[in-house]
């Protein structure tokens, strides 16, 4: 029984590719910012084999790692949490996806009005946290949704849920996501629910991610087609839009995603598990906070020997990252272009040792096709 855990630090760069300037990241490396703080602490991915990665220079490897290791360029053109998860699955992007530094233009924004009813605040780039503080009060006052962007591709829509209700804000999203196609075809419409009052707003935990269908044809849909299971944890269904997904289940934080991964390691199921922990990015790359970006990796390292203390025969874990957002790079808060790092543990990758730097994330994807003997219409070469 052949299984394969995929698992996603979102955000966990690990060094400024060459192109890096070309995006406004020259610099950045997520995975130095932290390795600084004194809250870093990783024993166990530094055994198997994390600092032994090309162009990690300021921390020391171990002799012999016992599994695998590489660097992983991204092939395609962008640096967010949907073009990166595509190019994991083997779907290399050749044009990026839209992006609205000047907000969305008025044909759009009429248009979105027309379908919801309802006004918008802002339409900018605007973090997060920040949108609802400084536009919350005229949302309360006027039930004006407040719709905002960032340097990636999205279209976010923050509303109150004393104004609007999680299955309305879904509603004006899925509106959203059937407008927003071709020249406008988005990465993501994202559901930003938030709730307090006077100055005291939080978002809340209704987030929910409605995607752009992948461009062409992924790992998991051969893996579906060929009768294996696909199981998607944290937002993996939302980034794939449902496609070769076979069963499903969101997570409200880290520790719940790597709750959930440990009980379906625990049940029988032959295919792929593939989670996505997503507070790297959401809580602490995003808001330049580099000692609760390393508490969180610490987090996952100290729960890593449970992981591995699963695994069975045939089982092969993969884990990897999907861009960087570098907390200590204070000139942004935005995801960065950079390399990702590839551990691979489990008896089909022993003893490989050093893989090198790839040239494309596709090679995961075709990796855990070549683990289950499926052609698939695919980028990337097997590391096995």
């Amino acid at each position: 029984m052949k299984r394969v855990i995929l698992i996603i630090l979102d955000s966990v760069g690990i060094g400024a590719m060459e192109d890096a300037g070309e995006y406004g990241d020259w610099g950045t490396n997520t995975l130095r910012s932290v390795f600084h703080s004194p809250r870093f602490h990783v024993p166990n991915m530094r055994q198997l084999g994390l600092f032994n990665i090309d162009g990690i220079d300021y921390a020391e490897g171990i002799a012999a790692p016992p599994g695998a290791y590489a660097r992983m360029k991204e092939a395609s053109k962008g640096k967010d949490t949907t073009i990166g998860h595509w190019e994991i699955a083997g779907l290399v992007s050749q044009k990026p996806l839209p992006v609205f530094p000047d907000g969305f233009p008025k044909e759009v924004m009429d248009a979105f009005c027309r379908m919801t009813g309802r006004g918008y605040l802002c339409n900018r780039p605007y973090s997060g946290t920040e949108v609802i503080k400084d536009f919350g009060e005229e949302h309360l006052r006027t039930g004006s949704l407040i719709v905002y962007t960032s340097a990636d591709s999205v279209f976010q829509i923050a509303a109150h849920e004393d104004i609007v209700s999680l299955e309305e804000l879904y509603r004006y999203c899925r509106d959203a996501r059937c407008l927003l196609t071709g020249e406008y075809g988005v990465g993501r419409v994202i559901a930003r629910p938030f709730g307090g009052h006077g100055g005291t707003f939080k978002r809340t935990a209704g987030r929910h991610d409605f995607s752009l269908e992948p461009q062409g044809p992924t790992m998991l849909e051969a893996l579906q087609g060929a009768g294996l299971e696909v199981i998607g944890v944290g937002k993996i269904n939302d980034i794939f839009a449902g496609k070769g997904i076979t069963a499903y289940t969101y997570t409200s934080d880290n520790s719940e995603g790597i709750a959930k991964t440990l009980a379906y390691m625990d049940s029988d199921f032959t295919g792929l598990l593939f989670t996505n922990l997503v507070d790297y990015d959401m809580l602490y790359g995003h808001r330049n906070d580099v000692d609760g970006y390393a508490e969180a990796l610490s987090y996952f390292d100290a729960q890593l020997p449970a992981i591995l203390s699963r695994l069975k025969d045939e089982d092969l874990l993969l884990i990897t990252a999907d861009h960087g957002c570098d907390p200590g790079y204070t000139a942004s808060t935005d995801h960065s272009r950079e390399y990702v790092p590839l551990l691979m543990a489990g008896k089909a990758g022993a003893g490989k040792g050093n893989l090198g730097t790839r040239e494309t994330f596709a090679d995961i994807g075709a990796t855990i096709l070549a683990y289950f003997d499926i052609k698939g219409q695919i980028s990337g070469t097997s590391l096995l």
